[in-house]
């Protein structure tokens, strides 16, 4: 039994469930510690992939009871019917994107220094969107539930997510941020995003496993056990991080974050250019 395939596991699958529903990055925070882990070939980006599920489990678990109910109420209830939809035009643009560009991406933008990159700029988009939530009128603000939101609101917040297919920017952050510059209340933001990521890294999880599938060399025993291990890891992590974030965004902002991608950011782009370490490129 390989010990250190194993012990990189729970980094990352730590690393997935903390990060996936921050505005900092899960994937560029994945691509960043799983290169410090040598963990980054073919085999270790499907992992990542897999192991998100784990904290998509988390989301379906803490909020068990509103799915539970829009799922038995889908063909009696129209805020029901409404809320899927909602569901499916966000995650439409981002997807199609994805299956059209993805593997573009993955070959020039999965890699440190572009992900540092965007970690900054992310940063400024954050800086902006809390400024101008100060500023959000209180008709804005009739909004109060995921359940209030039109299918124009899915389409804005959809469109904004399409930016998370650059690596660093954040997909919760692209959502929650995007969400928010378009008018939606920071805690009403949140939450959709937190529905969201159901479908969308639903989809890309089902497509990585198909790829494996095919694959049987990947499925070894070690690599499988790995996975297994990691998707706990996640699953525990983000369930702490959900449960956290929802009090969180009820009294507070984003600010700290934007302040992290800056810190962070510019802490790979010191050690890189600093040879302290040898970032791939």
């Amino acid at each position: 039994m390989d010990l250190i395939l194993l012990l990189k596991a729970v980094i990352l699958g730590v690393v997935e469930g903390f990060t996936e529903f921050l505005p900092i990055s899960s994937t560029g925070h994945l691509i960043l510690v799983g290169d410090l882990l040598d963990f980054n070939d073919d085999r270790g980006k499907a992992f990542e992939v897999i192991i998100q599920f784990g904290a998509i489990l988390a989301v379906c678990w803490e909020f068990r009871e509103k799915l539970l109910k829009v799922v038995l109420s889908m063909t009696s209830s129209a805020h029901s019917r409404r809320f899927v939809l909602n569901l499916l035009i966000a995650s439409i643009p981002a997807m199609g994107l994805a299956f059209l560009f993805g593997k573009y991406i993955k070959a020039i933008l999965f890699a440190p220094i572009p992900v540092a990159s965007a970690f900054i700029i992310g940063a400024f988009v954050i800086f902006w969107a809390e400024r101008r939530q100060e500023k959000i009128t209180t008709a804005k603000r009739q909004i109060q539930s995921v359940d209030d939101l039109s299918p124009l609101d899915a389409l804005k917040v959809g469109l904004a997510q399409c930016a998370a297919l650059i690596p660093g920017t954040s997909r919760s952050g692209a959502t929650i941020i995007g969400g928010m510059l378009f008018g939606l209340p920071r805690a009403v933001a949140t939450e959709f995003s937190f529905f969201l990521a159901i479908p969308v890294i639903g989809g890309a999880t089902a497509y990585e496993l198909l790829k494996l599938w095919k694959s049987p060399v990947a499925f070894s025993g070690e690599f499988a056990l790995a996975t297994v291990i990691g998707f706990i890891a996640a699953f525990i992590s983000a369930f702490i991080c959900v449960r956290w974030l929802i009090h969180y965004v009820a009294h507070h902002n984003f600010i700290p974050f934007a302040w992290y991608r800056i810190a962070f950011g510019l802490l790979v782009f010191i050690t890189a250019y600093s040879g302290l370490i040898a970032w791939s490129h």
